[in-house]
């Protein structure tokens, strides 16, 4: 039987990633001029910073329970918050062009 405890640090972890992965994919978007740049940058660093922050919170802080096989805890913990994060900038975010930035000196 799963704990109240590991249900809610599995969320937390969710949650938590699918913040990293709109702020980080928005960052991309907005800091590189090419389409395809932002594009790469996204499918390609995104995922790193999801993995080196499951490691730190579910192995060094012990949030989250066993989920009892490797490609359940890839898919709950990475692939479902990158997707969301990705569809949150997408869909819910104005454009990057529309954005007014600070002059660079």
């Amino acid at each position: 039987m799963v704990s109240i405890g590991a249900v809610a640090g599995l969320l937390f972890v969710v949650a938590l990633h699918t913040v990293i992965a709109a702020v980080a994919t928005r960052f991309f978007r907005i800091s590189l001029d090419t389409v395809w740049g932002s594009a790469v940058y996204a499918v390609v660093f995104v995922p790193m910073l999801l993995i080196a922050s499951t490691l730190v919170l579910t192995g060094a802080l012990g949030l989250g329970g066993n989920l009892g096989s490797k490609t359940t805890a890839v898919l709950l913990v990475i692939a479902i918050p990158l997707t969301l994060g990705f569809a949150i900038d997408l869909l819910w975010m104005p454009d990057p062009e529309t954005v007014e930035l600070p002059k660079k000196t």
